[in-house]
């Protein structure tokens, strides 16, 4: 792979990675954050949005949520287990993608909207094990065959 492909994933995956840290991070020291608002307004799969906004359930999906996403942004800055933390966070991104959705449209656009285009991102780190390029995968890639 030419160093310019390496340089642009590093890049990509650095700063996708201070995007998901600096939203975890400032959900963990908001004391006064919640995802309730946003899964009660859901537009698509409202039955299942408000289950996971009903009293026995938020606290564990606020946890989930703000701690994902301090975990994702951190083992994408080192890139450490880089396509765990872009698989999950494509996952992230589809549960934030659903509840917006009112097919074709989104809050954003039509069909694709900001949710989408880090799906694709992600994918793409993923699929191209951008943590091996100055990051701590590369020190397991060669014992770790799923990174």
């Amino acid at each position: 792979m030419s160093k310019s492909i390496k340089i642009s994933t590093f890049i990509l995956r650095v700063a996708l990675g201070w995007f998901f840290f600096y939203a975890g991070i400032t959900k963990i020291l908001n004391p006064e954050w919640t995802s309730l608002g946003f899964l009660e307004g859901a537009k698509t799969f409202s039955s299942l949005f408000s289950w996971f906004a009903q009293p026995d359930n938020i606290g564990w999906v606020n946890f989930l949520n703000e701690w994902g996403q301090l975990l994702i942004g951190t083992g994408l800055i080192f890139g450490a287990l880089t396509r765990l933390a872009s698989f999950a966070a494509i996952l992230l991104m589809i549960l934030y993608y659903l509840p917006g959705l009112e097919f074709p449209k989104v809050d954003h656009g039509f069909l694709i909207d900001d949710h989408i285009i880090y799906i694709f991102a992600f994918a793409l780190m993923a699929n191209l094990r951008a943590g091996i390029y100055w990051g701590v995968d590369r020190f397991w890639k060669k014992t770790a065959w799923w990174l």
